[in-house]
């Protein structure tokens, strides 16, 4: 993860933060997709016609999901993101910016994360909305509930957002994208 500057601003000061990709979860879709395509209709169990291809059009539109994620920011709005869906956040209304990881948030199992709407249910934050590709990035409050996202840069991503929402609130409360200060040397004047 590199901590370079985020990316240029486009029309209206919207910038784009692309989402990082698990090889692993990119080739586990596609080996769901040929296994369906090619050894489940050889096998001829299926009563269902056409059972296998529409299975493998439903991955194939999860994969599609999966790789069409990314977050925009503009001079208004946090907008997180995918093929038929998005969450948009409010730049007033985000109350705190922190770094997570979705394994301590929440338990993660195989339909944990798999859902449609990607709500999951937090012992730490309740009830909160997801749209990620990797199980690290950051935790955005604000809204109805909060928002776990993972940007391909957290930390260049955190200051850009932080940057954007103190412009409209000032500082916040928790705020892993806020400039640090760092406090002077104490020295003995005596």
């Amino acid at each position: 993860m590199s901590a370079g500057p985020a990316p240029p601003p486009g029309p209206g000061g919207r910038v784009r933060f692309s989402a990082p990709y698990s090889w692993g979860t990119v080739g586990m879709y596609v080996g769901i997709i040929l296994l369906l395509l090619v050894f489940a209709p050889a096998s001829n169990t299926s009563t269902l016609p056409y059972a296998s291809e529409i299975l493998a059009v439903l991955f194939l539109v999860f994969l599609a999901r999966y790789l069409s994620t990314s977050y925009y920011l503009d001079a208004t709005t946090f907008t997180a993101w995918r093929l038929f869906g998005l969450r948009r956040i409010a730049l007033r209304d985000v109350r705190a910016i922190q770094f997570g990881n979705l394994r301590e948030l929440s338990p993660v199992g195989f339909l944990g994360s798999w859902g449609w709407r990607g709500r999951m249910w937090s012992p730490v934050l309740g009830r909160f909305d997801s749209v990620y590709t990797v199980p690290f990035g950051v935790v955005v409050r604000g809204g109805p509930v909060p928002l776990f996202v993972s940007p391909r840069d957290p930390p260049g991503f955190a200051r850009e957002l932080s940057r954007r929402v103190r412009s409209y609130t000032g500082p916040l409360d928790e705020d892993v994208g806020a400039p640090r200060v760092e406090p002077e040397p104490v020295t003995d004047r005596a």
